[in-house]
């Protein structure tokens, strides 16, 4: 494939400057490129990346591709680049300030272009207006939280999330639908109950306090509110589930541990060990490629924007998080 649009990126301090590809919404570096960026040598670039990969944080596939690039001498030649999922993960590794300022510069760039690209489709989105609607309210949420403090390192993540929403949406290519509703593929198997909860944060609360991320109050249940919670994914109306689908039930698990406040201290944290688990053991945690559907970049950004969230954009949320999972 080729290259793409170049964007030219420069450091506030004018040591670093890098021609970065920008094609299919997202960025995409070099390894030399990463290794300039956050100025450590290529063999340590290599090396976190080759951990990355080796830990399943991220799907090779899915991340690396091949451009052409003609080089000094003229020639053209193929190399492997890396999109902006990969250099957020070198980043938090390397712990680069000049990476911190680069996921900055690179979530506008790609805020504009996904913006702009969808701005010279207006007039196509019109036929699916309540698609539309949906995919405006998300990026202006996002947009508006992004600039919170608890929000304010995710910026780069929130973009993803509402970049492959907006692929989920296939808003270019599909025409056939009139509105926007939630995903209901599939039912799930495994039904997630109290005892399992209670469990699962029982362990994960000793294996955090033992580690010093965690005081005695992780954990610890008010009143009542995860039995309450894990009991609503099962309510009924006239004999029918209420939240039929495995999409509807693990994205409102999400939502409610996270915005009911269940527990004294780690709320955030407890969703999306309870989230991923539900998800894993009804085998839809990942796509056929191996992927995650959400990387864990993407969910603890996703968990960040439900906590700051306010109560009338559920809905949306709701939306959001079910079609990431179809």
């Amino acid at each position: 494939m080729n290259t793409g649009k170049i964007v030219i990126y420069q450091a506030r301090d004018k040591k670093v400057r890098l021609e970065v590809n920008l094609d299919q919404d997202t960025i995409w570096l070099t390894q030399k490129q990463m290794s300039k960026l956050f100025e450590k040598d290529t063999r340590t670039v290599n090396e976190h990346l080759q951990n990355i990969f080796k830990d399943k944080e991220l799907e090779r596939r899915s991340v690396i591709r091949k451009f052409r690039i003609t080089a000094l001498d003229g020639k053209a030649y193929e190399t492997n680049l890396y999109n902006l999922d990969v250099i957020i993960s070198v980043g938090y590794r390397v712990r680069s300030l000049n990476g911190t300022r680069f996921r900055i510069w690179a979530t506008n760039v790609l805020k504009n272009h996904l913006l702009d690209g969808y701005t010279l489709n207006e007039k196509r989105l019109l036929e699916q207006e309540e698609k539309f609607r949906d995919l405006q309210r998300a990026i202006e949420l996002i947009e508006a939280k992004s600039h919170e403090n608890l929000l304010e390192d995710q910026s780069a993540s929130l973009l993803h999330v509402i970049s492959e929403y907006a692929k989920s949406l296939t808003i270019l290519e599909q025409y056939d639908s009139k509105r926007l509703v939630l995903q209901k593929t599939r039912k799930p198997r495994f039904v997630l109950t109290y005892e399992d909860c209670k469990e699962l944060i029982s362990g994960l609360s000793k294996e955090l306090v033992k580690k010093y991320e965690a005081g005695n109050l992780f954990g610890r249940e008010v009143d009542c509110r995860l039995k309450g919670i894990v009991k609503n994914l099962l309510q009924t109306f006239n004999k029918n589930e209420l939240y039929q689908s495995l999409e509807e039930k693990s994205a409102h698990l999400l939502y409610f541990v996270i915005k009911d406040h269940p527990f004294a201290d780690g709320n955030k944290r407890i969703a999306a060990m309870l989230f991923i688990y539900f998800l894993s053991r009804n085998n839809y945690l990942k796509k056929p490629s191996g992927e995650l559907k959400i990387n864990d970049n993407a969910l603890v950004a996703l968990a960040l924007l439900i906590a700051t969230s306010e109560p009338k954009d559920k809905d949306i949320m709701i939306k959001v998080i079910t079609n990431l999972l179809k």
